[in-house]
């Protein structure tokens, strides 16, 4: 089982950095938004959703929002080319703000999941409110994946996912061996409060490697440091909350779709909740800078 695991996620990982590297800014937000949209087919299933037909209606509900910020983006390139604006950036101040909400909801998840575990897992919600964060979520990864790509870089992107894996290894292998303290046993038994040590670890040591590697004064390598393990904590409480929903389903994965990890959801959850907070992170340091 470890053996197929570590073989799809190496081979994941190829594609992923194949894709950061040589695909346009409008090409890789076309390839998130399907694969944002293959996990909001799973997450419809999650919540109790057993109608295809309402399944692919919200997967069109979901296109309609992706569709017109992926216009309104192209507009505002296409008018900076026209007036020879240097930075696009500048003028797409109102889109930023939408970073706001999904940085705030995931830090009440955290918060919640982290005081109340037992609590959470008894909440009871309608199915459309639950296809709504479901909605609200996703459409968020894949708007500040495609913006943090777009807008930073291929290399700032892959440094995020590249955070992420590394947290991951760390938090598995610590756990392994260190691992006594159950971080949440009601929600996920696996997960122990050395392993979430070790992860944050694993965050603190990629931003001090990248820091170095960029040559960042002492204060901006220490943004980048603390925003890399803060980034990497609500991951995990990101991975939690997926397998809060999980287990008020009944189910072990989300999906199928992937040998020895499940379905879609089962392998970006972490990334789902790291993208708005780091992308805010990043959009902050920049303009503390420049």
């Amino acid at each position: 089982m470890l053996l197929q695991r570590i073989i799809t996620a190496s081979v994941l990982a190829a594609l992923i950095a194949l894709a950061v590297f040589n695909l346009s800014s409008e090409y890789f937000s076309l390839l998130i938004g399907v694969i944002a949209l293959i996990g909001a087919w799973e997450w419809s299933n999650l919540v109790g959703i057993q109608s295809y037909i309402k399944r692919a209606l919200f997967l069109v509900v979901l296109v309609l929002p992706m569709l017109g910020v992926h216009f309104w983006t192209q507009a505002l390139e296409i008018i900076a080319l026209s007036f020879d604006w240097t930075d696009v950036r500048t003028y797409s101040g109102a889109l930023e703000w939408l970073v706001v909400p999904p940085v705030l909801f995931w830090i009440v998840v955290m918060v919640v999941i982290r005081n109340a575990p037992t609590g959470v897992l008894q909440i009871t919600m309608k199915p459309i409110y639950k296809l709504l964060i479901g909605g609200f979520v996703l459409f968020s990864v894949w708007m500040f994946l495609s913006r943090l790509k777009a807008f930073y870089g291929a290399e700032m992107m892959m440094y995020l996912l590249l955070l992420i894996w590394t947290a991951d290894v760390f938090a598995y292998f610590i756990g392994k061996k260190f691992g006594k303290t159950k971080l949440s046993p009601d929600i996920s038994p696996g997960k122990t409060i050395e392993g979430m040590y070790g992860a944050l670890f694993g965050g603190a040591l990629c931003g001090v490697i990248l820091s170095l590697i960029y040559g960042f004064n002492f204060l901006v390598a220490s943004d980048f440091v603390l925003l890399s393990v803060l980034t990497v904590l609500i991951s995990i409480y990101g991975d939690l909350f997926f397998s809060v929903v999980k287990r008020q389903r009944g189910v072990k994965d989300s999906g199928k779709i992937l040998p020895g990890h499940g379905g879609i959801l089962d392998r970006i959850d972490s990334l789902v909740a790291a993208t708005p907070f780091f992308y805010a992170g990043i959009l902050l340091i920049y303009r503390s800078i420049e």
